[in-house]
């Protein structure tokens, strides 16, 4: 295996040549944190949570798209600069921006990956670049699930997943711009479109954007009524 010295943070690595920044970082226990991405599944630099820079760089660079490869010998990376924390920090009060922000309602709260990066950035629930907000209707057509778009970030990784691990792809972006989100062809609901109902989406989904349908309220009720004998299954059922 070919390997490649580079300064990270000051200190000297010799890490493998066919790796991305972010994983040489991960490689050698530098910790950098992302949000659309999943190692060979969805590789897009969407997020731009995982900048680092690079000394002699024109701008600071996405970590999980950028080769080592690319970089010459002895290059300086530094992951945690005030530039690179200024950035992320301004990348998630953008995201903030145009989010559903009912934390404490949220089936994901203390569980939310965004939420984990806002805090740990000091990221404030309302923010500077507060403004239009698009709002979306709430897809419960589904048996299993339920789609909550004014929580997505748009990191993608359900529509990844969804195409690559599952090779169903119902789901992806539509529309450009401000107006992106994630749905199915022609705007169908869930409920009308070849979902076999597997669950990964929510699986990878690091908001509440994607949750299981709580039909605990019908348990409890059934429960409850003497005239019923009660049979639960759960769904969706993730094998992974």
């Amino acid at each position: 295996m070919e390997l490649k010295n580079l300064i990270i943070n000051g200190k000297e690595y010799s890490v493998p040549n066919d790796m991305t920044i972010l994983e040489a970082c991960r490689h050698v226990g530098i910790y950098i944190p992302t949000l659309c991405w999943i190692k060979e599944i969805n590789e897009i630099g969407a997020c731009r949570i995982c900048v680092v820079e690079v000394k002699g760089a024109r701008s600071l660079v996405a970590s999980c798209v950028y080769p080592v490869a690319d970089l010459r010998p002895g290059s300086e990376i530094f992951t945690n600069s005030p530039a690179v924390i200024e950035a992320r920090k301004t990348t998630l009060e953008l995201i903030l921006s145009n989010h559903d922000r009912k934390c404490l309602s949220c089936v994901r709260c203390g569980n939310c990956e965004l939420q984990t990066l806002c805090n740990e950035y000091g990221v404030e629930n309302e923010g500077k670049f507060d403004g239009e907000n698009a709002n979306y209707e709430i897809d419960a057509s589904a048996t299993h699930m339920v789609r909550n778009n004014n929580k997505c970030i748009l990191c993608r990784r359900c529509s990844a997943v969804c195409s690559k691990i599952q090779d169903v792809a119902v789901i992806g972006a539509n529309d450009r711009g401000f107006k992106t989100h994630i749905g199915c062809a022609f705007e169908a609901d869930l409920g009308d479109v070849a979902c076999v109902s597997c669950g990964q989406c929510i699986n990878v989904c690091p908001t509440g954007a994607l949750t299981e349908r709580d039909d605990t309220d019908k348990v409890f009720a059934a429960l409850n009524d003497p005239t019923k004998h009660v049979v639960v299954q759960t769904a969706p059922s993730i094998r992974v």
